[in-house]
């Protein structure tokens, strides 16, 4: 059971005793902390509206050894907004949310003013009876067999019984009305200022979007970053960035291709590909010995590949370009394969790192026997503790029942996928230079559109003019 009079503390920058174990917390000299409040329900007492009452009250309520004191939500605020502008934000959606519903919220924002600002709300677990009294977080309901009896549990001497949530705080869909809440919130609020920018709570996979999420720099890769120090998550990011402008570039290329390929098709009698390459070749009129060799190249070049792609006519160039969509297609479902794997092997790499690298003072802390130096020793090493706890439950998750941790293999993985990235960005680039033929052929096309209407203009000139 960790201490949520630490942790209230550490979020406000005050100075609090645990009234638990004794123990005093001071981060009354913390930077950073612009704005804190507690909001409190209608049937909580209004003592609570003090914060070392409220969560030494939490404390106190709380006899099991792994119990979960409180739940922590973390917002990133809108750069756009002013400063008091956020504050009214996350206060309404506290409100709204959390408080509405019986819980005690305990609001910290936080800005350094290295455009990062943020909010960290400490929410309370357990609901609130009429009298002001805390109430239970679930309740034992007796397990009948068929009969409609109590069952009776031999080794457990008690009869069988289920726990049922006294609210439905902890249920899973709870997380995404939270999300989808605050991101309503945050979009009506930037509407409200005429700012243009939106936020989407979902990931792109789930809005429709054809393009690979970037991975999170955590705050120490944050900070390097933020000194000008590359970082491993940081050049990744970079990459993906990179990879999803040329994505969106050619994709509205080959698009806008297709949608002149209709609009030409609709036509009465489009100019036929032989017509393309002779008119190219003939435009001559006004032009210097210099251009007309570069026509001569530019025909040349496409007479070439429409006879190496057996184009014959305008069915032809739309049956390839929409190969070429095709194959990006393939190349950009590919890319996306590889960048989310290479993200998830990152993970587990960065999280293996930080199991290694406290796994020895995490060792210290469990030998401690007196609690009140145990709480200490957690307090003093709280971000490498907290790492290693992390980093820990983390890999639990994904090792499958393994005991070895397979960093060597998730590196080979990770080098292999790095490798894989090479191939795919080659096949990109062939489909960039079919892209820039293709489009080619549609300016020779559009020359000799432009053309035939501006000869037929001067002929109905001289007409009048005869």
């Amino acid at each position: 059971m960790k201490s949520a009079v630490a942790a209230a503390a550490y979020r406000a920058g005050e100075k609090f005793t645990n009234e638990y174990d004794g123990i005093e917390h001071d981060y009354s000299r913390k930077g950073g902390i612009v704005h804190t409040e507690i909001s409190l329900p209608a049937n909580a007492p209004a003592e609570y509206s003090d914060r070392a009452v409220l969560w030494n009250a939490v404390e106190k309520i709380e006899k099991a050894k792994n119990s979960q004191l409180a739940r922590e939500i973390e917002l990133a605020l809108p750069v756009e907004l002013s400063r008091e502008q956020n504050i009214a934000l996350v206060r309404d959606y506290a409100h709204r949310h959390f408080v509405e519903a019986g819980m005690c919220a305990d609001i910290c924002v936080h800005d350094k003013g290295d455009g990062n600002p943020h909010a960290h709300i400490m929410l309370t677990l357990r609901p609130f009876r009429e009298d002001g009294t805390w109430g239970d977080k679930q309740k034992k309901e007796y397990i009948f067999d068929r009969d409609g009896n109590k069952i009776y549990d031999q080794k457990k001497r008690s009869y069988k019984c289920k726990s049922i949530p006294s609210t439905d705080w902890n249920d899973h869909a709870k997380a995404e009305v939270w999300r989808q809440g605050w991101a309503d919130a945050v979009n009506a609020a930037l509407e409200r200022g005429g700012h243009a920018e939106r936020i989407d709570h979902r990931s792109y996979e789930r809005q429709g979007i054809d393009l690979i999420p970037t991975v999170h720099l955590g705050v120490a890769a944050f900070q390097m970053e933020r000194r000008g120090i590359a970082t491993d998550r940081g050049n990744l990011n970079r990459e993906i960035e990179i990879t999803n402008s040329q994505l969106r570039q050619l994709r509205a290329r080959i698009i806008k291709f297709s949608d002149w390929l209709k609009d030409e098709a609709a036509n009465a009698a489009p100019p036929t590909l032989a017509d393309v390459i002779h008119g190219i070749l003939e435009k001559r009129e006004g032009q210097g010995r210099y251009a007309q060799i570069a026509n001569l190249k530019s025909a040349a070049k496409m007479l070439i590949f429409l006879q190496t792609n057996d184009i014959k006519d305008m069915v032809g160039l739309q049956e390839k370009v929409s190969a070429i969509y095709s194959r990006f297609g393939g190349a950009r479902d590919a890319l996306k394969k590889n960048e989310r794997r290479a993200k998830t092997l990152g993970e587990h790499l960065k999280h293996a790192e930080a199991y290694f690298k406290h796994k020895e003072l995490f060792g210290q802390y469990r030998q401690i026997q007196n609690p009140k130096k145990r709480e200490a020793f957690y307090e003093k090493h709280r971000a490498e503790l907290a790492g290693f706890e992390e980093a820990r439950d983390y890999l639990n998750k994904v090792m499958n029942g393994r005991n070895a941790i397979p960093v060597r293999s998730w590196k080979a993985e990770a080098a292999k996928l790095a490798t894989e990235r090479k191939s795919l960005y080659s096949v990109y680039n062939s489909i960039k230079e079919e892209v820039r033929e293709v489009e080619a052929v549609r300016r020779g096309v559009d020359d000799i559109i432009r053309s035939e209407a501006r000869n037929e203009r001067r002929g109905r000139t001289l007409d009048m003019e005869r």
